[in-house]
């Protein structure tokens, strides 16, 4: 353990598994005290357990649900210094194929929640300062013609954290906000998207360069790097973790 966390108490939501998982117990390693939540309480109590972390059962859907994680943040720890807006769904189809259902549930799930998260957690961190991250996703910016719901939502993500990352600065908050943009992460959600057959294992970059996979705690060393006081003068950027998937599709 490095420290550059030391004192730092953070919320990061999705932690029971994949990414939130990583960034998590990284996290905690670097030493802050960090509150999870999900919706899948088994896994987050095992996990908080394991790692020395708090769990909160969390719909980040719900405004009031909300509320109530932030007060336990600061009922149990005192302040809140960052939060890790990570939870999300993927659901796959094409202009055509997409429902309007499932275009609703995408936007709810994975840009309402950020909204409500930001607006839940400026409140308290106007005070003092603070550091946002926001996941979005390298669809976000890219053309992703089979998962349109999907990119249009991520899209909103990048956007907002643009718009509160220069509110912040205008109100003189010292709070920064950044999104990032991973591709092929190995987790769980993704991995149920690869053909039958497929070993995911063999696509990650440390088996080949030219593969777009990456790992969970990949995603996470730049989401540390970006709520670490290192990070103090980087503010509104998108920051792509997806092995070049990007500047190769342009």
């Amino acid at each position: 353990m490095s420290g550059r966390l030391l004192g730092k108490i953070a919320i990061v939501t999705g932690a029971a598994s994949g990414v939130g998982e990583s960034v998590a117990r990284l996290f905690v390693r670097e030493g802050a005290k960090v509150l999870m939540t999900d919706l899948n309480q088994a896994d987050g109590v095992r996990i908080a357990a394991e790692i020395g972390a708090t769990f909160v059962r969390h719909d980040v859907t719900d405004p009031a649900g909300w509320q109530q994680v932030v007060n336990t943040a600061i009922e149990t720890f005192g302040q809140l210094d960052i939060l890790v807006n990570n939870a999300g769904i993927l659901i796959a189809g094409d202009i055509e194929t997409a429902s309007y259902d499932d275009w609703k549930r995408l936007m709810t799930v994975n840009a309402d929640s950020v909204f409500l998260g930001c607006k839940a957690a400026i409140a308290v961190m106007k005070k003092q300062g603070g550091a946002i991250v926001n996941m979005s996703s390298i669809a976000a910016l890219a053309a992703k013609e089979d998962y349109v719901g999907y990119s249009a939502s991520k899209g909103a993500v990048a956007a907002l954290t643009r718009a509160i990352a220069a509110d912040c600065r205008l109100k003189r908050y010292r709070i920064r906000c950044n999104s990032v943009h991973p591709d092929g992460i190995l987790t769980p959600m993704t991995r149920a998207t690869y053909p039958k057959g497929i070993d995911p294992e063999m696509l990650t970059i440390d088996q080949d360069p030219m593969n777009r996979a990456c790992r969970p705690e990949d995603v996470a060393n730049g989401v540390l790097y970006l709520v670490s006081d290192e990070a103090r003068a980087v503010n509104g950027i998108e920051l792509r973790i997806d092995s070049g998937q990007f500047v190769m599709s342009i």
